[in-house]
């Protein structure tokens, strides 16, 4: 099934106001800049997204957030972005911080069709407060639910007509992850080719977890934090 969409606009076709989204990525690697400019162009507001980071002030879903898009942050590091702590010190945005291990796992689990995991990240600590505990071989674990989400916004290095995507290098990430997990799945490619052009062996999430598909362009690939050794 061929699933290429011929643009963003095609992309982002029926993400309203108020929904839930989530974004691949790592800091500013492997981000779906195509689709965070499409989203920004859309004009839609009072979303609840889910990401690792919030990235920058400047790029990436700092834009969103730059232009009051963002209604709640369900993330797991935000320390890069000052407008980001201007509108949570400020009451204007509702902020979800979750251990990174767990944000990884408990969208796994939403692709598996797992209802929820345990895990013992949190236990003890503000994490942990009106959730469910059990103890297993004398270890207490928190109940953490899968994720929901109306759409998963990603972005691969290749990807085929059919959806098959290869990530690469760090760019591997939270995307495969929210691939699998999107109710209606989204990629943006860096490089776009026939089905039957990639190496089986090397696809990292099979097209079956892709709904549309669509060739990205002029990525910046930004650096966050620029650290050279001084001599």
């Amino acid at each position: 099934m061929n699933k290429v969409v011929k643009n963003v606009e095609e992309a982002l076709h029926g993400i309203e106001d108020n929904m839930t989204i989530m974004l691949g990525g790592f800091g500013l690697c492997g981000i779906p800049e195509n689709s965070i400019n499409g989203l920004i162009k859309k004009g839609v507001k009072n979303l609840t997204c889910i990401s690792n980071n919030a990235g920058v002030d400047d790029f990436g879903i700092g834009l969103l957030l730059k232009t009051r898009q963002v209604k709640k942050m369900i993330a797991s590091y935000v320390g890069e972005n000052a407008e980001f702590e201007r509108q949570l010190l400020s009451g204007e945005l509702d902020v979800e911080l979750i251990p990174q291990g767990t944000l990884a796992t408990r969208c796994m689990a939403t692709g598996y069709g797992m209802p929820a995991i345990y895990t013992p990240a949190g236990v003890g600590t503000e994490v942990a407060e009106g959730k469910e505990t059990r103890i297993f071989d004398g270890k207490t674990y928190l109940m953490e639910m899968a994720f929901k989400s109306d759409f998963a916004i990603v972005k691969a290095w290749k990807g085929d007509t059919h959806g098959n995507l290869i990530f690469r290098a760090t760019s591997r990430n939270f995307n495969p992850l929210m691939a699998m997990a999107g109710k209606i799945t989204i990629v943006e490619v860096e490089e776009l080719v026939p089905a039957g052009d990639l190496d089986p062996d090397m696809i990292h999430t099979p097209g079956i977890y892709v709904n549309r598909i669509f060739q990205g362009k002029d990525y910046e690939k930004r650096i966050e934090q620029i650290t050279i050794t001084q001599k």
